[in-house]
């Protein structure tokens, strides 16, 4: 093929000519490091345990975390002292829409005005009530106030901006109450107090991880007469703020527990006299010919989207199903858990 010299016959090469190689710098560039130390053989790593001497920026770095741990300690967990209403000026920065990661025993931040004023008349312990600037005052307003300030409790006004900066976007309606961590009921406790009943009736949550939902059922035992709530401690929701504040208040009255197994608590109720009995969609026994909801009852209402675990499910004594008009596929956890106490309450009401 002609190429681009104008001498007439002239044909040109499309083969390129030799390449500079890398002199064995890619292939020693794909072998492996070696394996990793683990963290306590690293000098640079917070964790070494070793008597090497650490490099001087670690070092720095490692006694500045040491200090400003001290300093929250001090001042009482992230919440204390510092600028403004709502603590430090230091606290990390978090991404709009998101709440920062806070430890377990430290404070929650109580919203709502029902929540609030329950927890108040609960006796609740609490450090600090906060009050929107220039929010409309209403009769439960006037009570949170009224009983902090006879209580000892710092009423502190902030602006509606610090108030959604500290619970995260949570709807506060303009008041907030800082309490320590919720206080969970021992189990032996929960299940001794209930059996004292008449018709004792606990509701076991087997991996609810919604708070909405949490507070929704504790809520519904409230409503209709039940003696506590009992949950696992992991891969479940805890009592946050925001359980707190779905239950309306009810959380102030209504004992909570949790339990390490939640499979064992079971057994225990069963040792107890407690009939349990299962909510599922497949449930062989209806809801409406259920014959132990006069008795001592331990309600287990399965998680949101996968329902009963298979090793809760197998520890069941029934497994209760809710008659529906339609094709419903399930319903949510907390209505199903409010149905079922609806019915049973009525049952007790008759016998």
């Amino acid at each position: 093929m002609p190429g681009n010299s104008p001498r007439k016959g002239r044909r040109g090469s499309s083969k390129k000519g030799p390449t500079v190689g890398s002199g064995g710098n890619r292939r020693a560039g794909l072998a492996g490091r070696g394996r990793t130390l683990p963290a306590e053989d690293r000098p640079w790593h917070k964790a070494y345990s070793g008597d090497e001497p650490l490099p001087r920026r670690t070092a720095w770095k490692q006694e500045k975390e040491r200090r400003a741990a001290s300093e929250r300690a001090e001042k009482g967990g992230p919440s204390g002292g510092g600028k403004g209403a709502g603590g430090g000026g230091n606290k990390p920065r978090v991404a709009p829409g998101r709440r920062a990661a806070v430890a377990k025993d430290s404070p929650e931040l109580l919203v709502g005005r029902n929540p609030v004023v329950e927890a108040l008349r609960a006796m609740v312990p609490a450090t600090a009530l906060y009050l929107a600037q220039g929010i409309e005052a209403d009769d439960r307003m006037t009570e949170a106030v009224r009983t902090a300030a006879d209580r000892g409790i710092a009423v502190i006004e902030a602006s509606r901006n610090e108030l959604d900066r500290m619970t995260g976007g949570v709807l506060h309606q303009g008041i907030g109450l800082q309490v320590p961590p919720f206080a969970y009921e021992p189990f032996e406790d929960l299940l001794a107090a209930a059996g004292e009943q008449v018709a004792p009736l606990l509701v076991a949550l087997d991996g609810v991880t919604d708070p909405r939902n949490l507070g929704a059922v504790v809520r519904s035992v409230a409503a209709f007469g039940g003696h506590g709530v009992f949950l696992a401690e992991r891969r479940a929701a805890g009592m946050t703020a925001t359980a707190w504040r779905t239950s309306a208040g009810a959380a102030a009255r209504v004992p909570v527990a949790q339990v390490v197994n939640l499979t064992r608590a079971l057994k225990q109720s069963q040792e107890a006299g407690f009939t349990v009995v299962g909510l599922d969609a497949d449930g062989a026994t209806s809801l409406y010919d259920l014959e132990a909801a006069v008795g001592p009852l331990v309600v287990v209402v399965g998680s949101e989207g996968r329902g009963l675990s298979r090793l809760v499910g197998a520890t069941c004594d029934l497994r209760v199903g809710i008659p529906m008009a339609s094709q419903v596929e399930s319903l949510n956890a907390s209505v199903a858990a409010a149905v079922a106490l609806a019915e049973i309450a009525r049952r007790r009401s008759r016998s």
